[in-house]
């Protein structure tokens, strides 16, 4: 190990994808003359989850997902999953709004538009379901404006390809929220990142594969050692503090940290293919997000889904994902990713999740013995005049499924969110999972904050520009229906969205 002096920096961030750039971006606004640097694997940022062909860029606002809304034993629907991802995406908003305001991005259009949210489903007991669903809804102000419909020319209207060419035998029905988006997650993360690396004391230095972390005898804050893959050099850099947001490799970087608070965690990789489609033909005619009924047994990044995806300004159809297993952690990771995770404090959480999902086991194995065939059949239930040559394969990113360890006999469970690990010091953070990540990121952020910056929460440090930046944080916007209402109009009008 290199015996030079460190490098000092404030915050120290690993990964340079949307979690990253939101949490050096607050940082920044709220502590100006902060040295923040940022330690990157690849050669840019935003090339693994967070580009815009690796995720679905639904904007997450729980309008259309029916994962988030599950079906009790007496038919109603709990709703209270889907609130909390709604108002969640009401602070990316705020942040976003704040940002263009400031100057700091040009043009909101540039990554984020208006684009419908459907929730479509075809079958009695399903229309059933969807019919309660959007009674449970409706009746909340969160959901103000959403439509139902079981009118097969009204929901052709709303989305023409999907019924165009259905059996009117068979009944249907759909939601539709009009104020739901697109975000190109990848474009906005080049944008925050460009601002970062015109700010002083901020430097983002790609190619940097993080090693090692150990503890400094005197100061007790981290000393953190980078290689870069170019000139195979380490460096070593001290820091108070540390943020790992790098997708699917924070679980092996919190093994290295070796905190407590990360024991026991382990992960699940899951892959992802869509079905794309680039015609004019067939995009032009297509303004939705539609969302169908997950498979049983499949992950939420698995529920099938007809998007509308505007990517660096060009428009597509993607259909999917149809999911996929690799032992990669990352899209451009190594193949001996899940067996490197593997330690003595989480073979079991992870055998004992093993041994309670074999319908996700199942399920993953035929997904990936599927021909091309199915996958198109599984298209044409969506869109039944598809035509196969306007659709080409495309491999999407991976994602790290969390198996957090439980109390109970030392075993496990396997969590399709997201969660923040944090040291007891609060000197060290760790964002594990994926679904909704990208769309909840401001919130995340808010909750890093409250729980290692609490000291910095103060009417003399940071808590005014925080509520400059989120004008609603601290009121529960569930709750409070004319600050909602107030905010989602303030922030439409900004960003340029629909609003009802």
């Amino acid at each position: 190990m290199s015996k030079t002096t460190p490098e000092r920096v404030d915050f120290l961030l690993i990964g340079a994808g949307i979690m990253s750039a939101t949490v050096g971006t607050l940082l920044k606004e709220l502590d100006p003359s902060a040295d923040i640097l940022v330690l990157e694997a690849l050669e840019d940022c935003a090339l693994e989850s967070s580009n815009g062909w690796n995720n679905a860029g639904t904007g997450h606002a729980a309008n259309c997902e029916l994962n988030y809304t599950p079906q009790k034993s007496d038919g109603t629907v709990d709703i209270s999953r889907a609130l909390e991802v709604n108002v969640e995406f009401d602070l990316s908003r705020q942040l976003w709004s704040y940002l263009v305001e400031k100057g700091i991005i040009d043009d909101p259009a540039d990554f984020i538009r208006s684009c419908p949210h459907m929730s479509f489903v075809w079958g009695d007991e399903n229309v059933k379901f969807l019919r309660a669903r959007h009674q449970a809804m409706s009746a909340h102000h969160c959901y103000h404006g959403m439509q139902f419909s079981t009118d097969p020319k009204e929901i052709e209207e709303w989305a023409p390809l999907i019924m165009r060419g259905r059996d009117g035998n068979t009944p249907v029905a759909a939601t539709r929220m009009i104020t739901g988006t697109d975000v190109d997650y990848g474009t906005l993360t080049r944008l925050l990142f460009e601002h970062l690396k015109k700010s002083s004391g901020v430097s983002v230095r790609y190619l940097n594969t993080v090693t090692d972390f150990e503890r400094d005898s005197q100061s007790n804050e981290w000393i953190v050692t980078a290689r870069c893959s170019m000139t195979h050099e380490k460096r070593q850099f001290q820091t108070p503090f540390v943020f790992i947001g790098a997708g699917g490799g924070a679980l092996e970087l919190l093994e290295k940290s070796d905190i407590p608070e990360g024991h026991g965690y382990g992960g699940f990789p899951v892959g992802g293919i869509w079905l794309r489609c680039d015609d004019e033909e067939v995009s032009h005619q297509h303004n939705a997000k539609v969302y169908g009924m997950a498979p049983t047994g499949s992950p939420p990044m698995s529920v099938p889904h007809l998007d509308t995806r505007i990517v660096e300004g060009k428009r597509s159809v993607l259909f999917g994902p149809y999911a996929g297993f690799s032992t990669r952690f990352l899209k451009h990771g190594s193949l001996t990713d899940l067996f490197r995770s593997v330690r003595s404090d989480n073979v079991v959480p992870m055998l004992d999740v093993a041994k309670d999902n074999w319908d996700l086991t199942e399920y993953l194995i035929s997904q990936v013995l599927q021909s091309g065939g199915h996958q198109f059949d599984m298209l044409t239930q969506f869109y039944p005049q598809a035509r196969r040559p306007q659709w080409e394969h495309v491999v999407a990113g991976q994602r790290v499924q969390i198996i957090r360890p439980t109390h109970k006999h030392h075993g496990g469970r396997l969590e399709f969110g997201t969660e923040l690990i944090s040291a007891s010091d609060q000197s060290l953070a760790a964002l594990l999972g994926a679904s909704p990540g990208a769309s909840t990121a401001a919130f995340i952020v808010i909750e890093l904050l409250e729980r290692c910056f609490a000291d910095r929460l103060t009417p003399d440090g940071w808590l005014n520009t925080l509520r400059e930046i989120f004008p609603t944080y601290g009121i529960n916007l569930k709750t409070d229906a004319d600050a909602c209402r107030s905010i989602r109009a303030q922030t439409a009008q900004v960003l340029k969205l629909d609003n009802i």
